[in-house]
């Protein structure tokens, strides 16, 4: 039986993660949450002692032609190997370390620029938007980078001013129209889920 695909983009901080993990542990074992981040491209060598000065919100910082392959694969019912990524030092790790993903019956495909890809978007079939507005998007990143990644306000600002914020025009918010089905952000997840779920045969 072919799985069925969610795709799950939204802006940063717009929630889109969370709703994810939700269904993704609302349906347990039956369920692979395959995200975007895995396929980050490792962080170019003059680079390594300033990453704040890499784009990581441009769509060529991800190999999302690797993923769409895996995509595929899994949809036909094979085993993949899947990239895994050092948020430490921004470097993909040796192919040793990577996982080993099986098909299940949903797979949920996560990230923000995951609807922005028309290759990638043929791989689904659910296609979904998680909005929020820009301020509650923005409040939520500081918050949760300070909170969870140890940075300076100042940096978490200045990153989202310089890359973020212009990355998101130009390629999150317009893949928005590309969505079946486009959920706020700022409302009870287990509402959100709940739909997502009556999507499912």
């Amino acid at each position: 039986m072919t799985p069925v695909v969610f795709g799950i983009a939204g802006g940063t901080a717009s929630g889109k993660s969370t709703v994810a993990r939700a269904l993704v542990e609302r349906l347990g074992e039956d369920c692979l949450w395959l995200t975007h981040d895995r396929y980050y491209r490792s962080i170019p060598k003059e680079l390594a002692h300033n990453p704040a000065a890499f784009n990581f919100d441009h769509p060529d910082s991800l190999e999302t032609s690797r993923m769409v392959c895996d995509l595929a694969a899994l949809r036909s019912g094979e085993t993949v190997r899947v990239p895994e990524y050092d948020f430490a030092t921004h470097l993909r790790r040796p192919e040793r370390d990577w996982d080993t993903l099986k098909p299940h019956s949903v797979i949920v495909v996560e990230g923000i620029l995951v609807l922005s890809d028309a290759h990638l978007r043929a791989q689904m079939d659910h296609k979904v938007f998680v909005y929020a507005p820009d301020d509650v998007r923005l409040a939520r990143r500081v918050l949760r980078d300070i909170r969870e990644r140890g940075r300076h306000v100042d940096d978490v600002i200045t990153q989202y001013l310089t890359t973020v914020r212009p990355m998101h025009e130009a390629f999150v918010a317009p893949s928005q129209a590309e969505a079946d089905l486009v959920l706020d952000g700022t409302k009870e997840v287990d509402d959100l889920v709940a739909k997502l779920l009556g999507l499912l045969p």
